[in-house]
């Protein structure tokens, strides 16, 4: 099973150079699984993306309400964060190699804690994940 990180999940809801290439990749999988930080997160960035004028408030609502009816349908499974998950990240962290934020860390801890492939496009996050041996994959446009 996959677990979609941030920057997948905001490129399927909002109109993204690779929007096109995650539709396909998370129609083609089962049970796509996100945690509740990356439910906060895309949702920060919904705001953020309001807030630079790239969609409007009526835009990021129905990109919401949109999100909330698939959580209600079980399109997206959610993980909620952990006391594990916690501690894996900060024993992540206190390697202090690869060099990690901390939410980043926490998104590489739920994947790892879960046996999940993390899907990103972030290419640092990727090459973070194959330094720890957490399986990973990487979406490019």
């Amino acid at each position: 099973m996959y677990y979609i990180d941030t920057s997948v999940l905001v490129a399927y809801y909002c109109p993204e150079p690779m929007s096109e290439t995650v539709e396909r990749f998370l129609k083609g999988i089962e049970g796509p699984t996100i945690s509740s930080l990356t439910e906060v997160e895309l949702v920060s960035a919904i705001a953020r993306k309001i807030r630079e004028k790239e969609l409007s408030v009526g835009d990021g609502n129905r990109i919401i309400n949109q999100y909330l009816l698939h959580r209600k349908d079980a399109i997206l499974l959610l993980i909620a964060i952990t006391d594990a998950h916690f501690q894996a990240a900060f024993k992540m962290l206190s390697r202090f190699s690869p060099p990690l934020k901390t939410l980043d860390a926490l998104h590489l801890s739920v994947a790892m804690v879960n046996d999940l492939v993390i899907v990103t496009a972030d290419r640092r996050l990727k090459n973070a994940a194959k330094h720890l041996g957490i399986k990973s994959r990487l979406i490019r446009k």
